[in-house]
């Protein structure tokens, strides 16, 4: 079997899932991580037994790199992806995949024409959890979903802003913690519901008012095509970091995820349906521990010609239900549709 090299932009938090994953896979190879701070990059560089460069450009075209991994700030994804699909690369880029829907747009638009491919990190929905609930949607093994909602409430404290200066700023971070923390789980709502034709929500800034321009905190209603009807709530005023929580209420039954475990309410019994795994993994378990999975899973859609599952269109998705959370938070009272959304 041949070997595919890779190259990691940007060396931060999210860069080690990243390498590790790389590293533990037969046919695999880091090549190289790039990062704007040399010591950063050379200490990487160590660390995982590969070459550093403090100028991306550098990786642009290079044939013995198949794979691209963005790690890197928020409003740097689109460029670099643009850039890398142009030259042939295929593209793994962490969530937010742009801090804007124009712009996930045009990294869209460059991977339609590249021959490299575009996929966006949403591990969560190669959670367990995540599988068996979208399988019992599909299967109707319930009936029809009626409703459902999810809760994320969690702690970023000032430290956490100040010491990344491109976190909580509008033209760098895009938001706060819709498109930053609570994406997934709008995601796993989106992925569930389908496609959306209103949203009205609202965001604030409870508790870091004086620290960041963003919100930290929002919540919204949701309208599905299907009737199903959408509540979200995030924050990250909270004093911890709790697990999320979601609630999918069927005709037959109700699906509940607490602690990372699935339960099954029907005919006034509670079943646990999976819980996770005892085995340590990689990742922290309250935002999902699955990256190890869905990198594997791209690298094996690259291998075998084939087209990844979680692409651009699926990227953009998510951007589009926070779009329309911060729209109608500026009109407030207002729905947003979503045909309306499309359009900007």
């Amino acid at each position: 079997m041949s070997t595919i090299g890779a190259a990691i932009i940007g060396c931060g938090a999210i860069a080690p899932l990243h390498a590790r994953a790389i590293l533990s896979m037969e046919g695999a190879r880091l090549v190289a991580v790039a990062d704007s701070d040399p010591e950063r990059a050379a200490q990487a560089a160590q660390d995982y037994g590969c070459e550093s460069v403090t100028d991306y450009k550098q990786l642009l075209g290079r044939t013995d790199i198949g794979i691209i991994h963005l790690c890197t700030p928020h409003h740097l994804h689109a460029a670099m992806a643009v850039e890398f699909l142009q030259a042939g690369h295929h593209v793994l880029t962490e969530k937010p995949m742009a801090i804007d829907v124009s712009s996930a747009q045009r990294m869209q638009e460059a991977a339609a024409v590249s021959k490299g491919q575009l996929g966006v990190v949403f591990q969560n929905r190669y959670n367990e959890p995540s599988i068996r609930i979208k399988e019992t949607i599909d299967s109707g093994i319930l009936g029809q979903l009626i409703c459902m909602k999810g809760i994320v409430t969690w702690n970023r404290n000032e430290a956490y802003y100040t010491e990344s200066s491109w976190r909580g700023k509008w033209a760098t971070e895009g938001g706060g913690v819709l498109i930053n923390q609570t994406i997934h789980t709008l995601d796993l709502l989106q992925w569930f519901g389908g496609e959306i034709t209103s949203i009205k929500g609202s965001v604030t800034t409870d508790v870091l008012n004086e620290v960041i321009e963003v919100e930290d905190t929002a919540h919204a209603c949701i309208l599905f095509k299907n009737k199903v009807r959408g509540l979200f709530y995030g924050t990250n005023a909270y004093s911890v970091n709790s697990p999320v929580e979601l609630e999918l209420i069927f005709e037959l039954g109700t699906l509940l995820l607490r602690r990372d475990c699935l339960y099954l309410w029907k005919d006034g019994h509670e079943t646990l349906l999976c819980e996770p795994l005892s085995t340590a993994v990689e990742g922290k378990s309250y935002w999902g521990t699955s990256h190890n999975l869905l990198i594997r899973d791209f690298y094996k859609h690259i291998i075998d010609g084939r087209e990844f599952w979680i692409d651009g269109n699926e990227g953009i998705k998510a951007l589009e239900v926070i779009t329309g959370i911060y729209t109608s938070s500026e009109v407030s009272g207002k729905k947003w549709a979503m045909d309306s959304l499309k359009l900007t």
